[in-house]
């Protein structure tokens, strides 16, 4: 059986990443008003990311013998100014998720549970991976400025993201 304060943890995480689901269909939504088909392919993708991801919360909670709490989803921000704005929210919330791996990392060491430490490794190392695929797309951006003709070619480029 797994330490209350844990499962309370992992249910507001799995929580969390199905909000990061909806945050990213929600930028899907924008781009796709803004007839940027690629960044909205993009966020698709990575929304359905999020939903794998929250459901391996939600299997493991299940394996340890818990109980699934699944709560209201926030609506999202909408509307953004820029491709850039939209990127660099995007980067600002993996940031977050991973400081709130961080902190369900440091709880599982001082409870001493080692299952659950071992399970949020992967976590960890994906974080890495979705903070660094989007500081990316900030950083093209940035560069980028208000060449337009350079954000269709980034763009159809983001549009060939696989699934």
């Amino acid at each position: 059986m797994i330490n209350k304060k844990i499962e309370q943890e992992l249910n507001k995480q799995l929580n969390r990443e199905l909000f990061s689901a909806y945050l990213y269909l929600s930028m899907a939504a924008y781009f796709e008003s803004e007839n940027l088909r690629g960044f909205a392919h993009w966020m698709k993708v990575q929304a359905k990311e999020e939903i794998t991801h929250a459901m391996k919360f939600f299997d493991y909670i299940i394996e340890r013998g818990a109980k699934v709490l699944l709560e209201k989803i926030d609506i999202p921000k909408i509307s953004w100014n820029s491709v850039f704005e939209v990127f660099k929210d995007a980067y600002e919330h993996e940031t977050k998720i991973t400081n709130f791996i961080y902190e369900i990392l440091n709880l599982s060491k001082n409870e001493r549970d080692y299952a659950t430490e071992s399970f949020l490794k992967w976590f960890v190392e994906e974080q890495v991976e979705e903070e660094a695929q989007t500081l990316e797309i900030v950083q093209k951006l940035e560069k980028i400025k208000d060449s337009f003709t350079t954000l269709l070619i980034l763009d159809h480029h983001l549009g060939k993201r696989e699934e």
